[in-house]
């Protein structure tokens, strides 16, 4: 029986390692599952596998796309699956999937519902708000609209945010009143591992790893994308805290005033302040993907 393995879990966890043993094990690829690892414009940030990772295994989806390009769940659920298909066409029996974004394995896993396409002129609008307004503004309108989704999606991911709020003005609908349908059928086994450490320990590890990549050129890696800021892409842990700090060194933010993504926060007066922000930040989303994946019966947990 054709089996596709999904290794998950909380950022920093360890993924990426585990992964590629496995993969070596049964002679596969790894097929990576995450949302901002598919940015060839985006590596430190977003902490792609090293050189001798990508040397020791061939990987999928990592650099494969553009910033420029909008890319959605519905899209990576196409593009995986064609990929996974083809593999096992070609001899696989097994195949290794590894990553930390929720929606992208839910999509994989049981495919997504139809929802309605986008209204871009909508979009543009909302994403200019989280430009201007911050995140938070946005999140309490999603509230008042669609409680459930505020209760489950990545509320701290400005996209998913704008693209849940879209959904909701557009049709007058609540965005989770779309994800109803019946599980699509998938003609592989699936069986999902999840990783964890204790809370301490993957604490420990995120904050060293936030402060690796800053020694490994963070900060010149968010420059160069200073003119894809709007970008949903760029809505994203990591970058948006160096974003505040490169407004308050520009005078665009006072002392006593508040950078746009991080309201509540102050202004991020120092790189110093920009790591603090970035490593509780990473943090509270470690938080939340735990908690996401904390309904699925399904995952056999593994502690490393």
């Amino acid at each position: 029986m054709r089996k596709l393995v999904i290794i998950l879990g909380p950022t920093a966890v360890g993924k990426t390692d585990y992964s590629i043993e496995m993969a070596l094990r049964y002679g596969s690829p790894v097929i990576s599952c995450d949302s901002r690892q598919i940015y060839k414009e985006m590596s430190i940030g977003t902490a792609v596998p090293d050189a001798a990772q990508l040397a020791a295994v061939q990987h999928h989806f990592i650099h494969s796309h553009t910033v420029t390009e909008l890319y959605t769940a519905g899209r990576y659920e196409i593009e995986a699956l064609e990929l996974i298909n083809r593999l096992f066409d070609q001899g696989h029996e097994t195949l290794v999937m590894a990553g930390g974004s929720g929606f992208y394995v839910d999509a994989l896993v049981n495919g997504l519902d139809d929802f309605p396409a986008a209204d871009l002129q909508l979009r543009a609008e909302l994403t200019s708000r989280l430009q201007e307004e911050g995140v938070e503004a946005l999140r309490l309108e999603l509230k008042s609209l669609d409680p459930e989704s505020y209760a489950t999606i990545d509320i701290a991911n400005g996209q998913r945010v704008v693209r849940a709020l879209e959904v909701c003005l557009m049709t007058g609908r609540p965005f989770s009143s779309f994800k109803t349908s019946r599980t699509k059928k998938r003609d592989f086994e699936i069986e999902k591992i999840g990783l964890f450490r204790p809370r301490e320990v993957l604490y420990d590890r995120i904050n060293r790893r936030v402060m690796k990549m800053v020694d490994d050129g963070l900060v010149d890696e968010v420059r160069s994308l200073a003119g894809f800021r709007d970008l949903a892409a760029l809505q994203t842990v990591g970058y948006k805290e160096i974003f505040d700090w490169f407004d308050y060194q520009d005078g665009l933010v006072s002392a006593e005033g508040y950078g746009p993504q991080t309201p509540g926060d102050g202004p991020v007066t120092s790189l110093e302040r920009a790591v603090e922000l970035i490593q509780r930040n990473t943090r509270r989303y470690a938080k939340r993907q735990l908690s996401y994946w904390g309904r699925d019966k399904a995952i056999r947990w593994l502690e490393l």
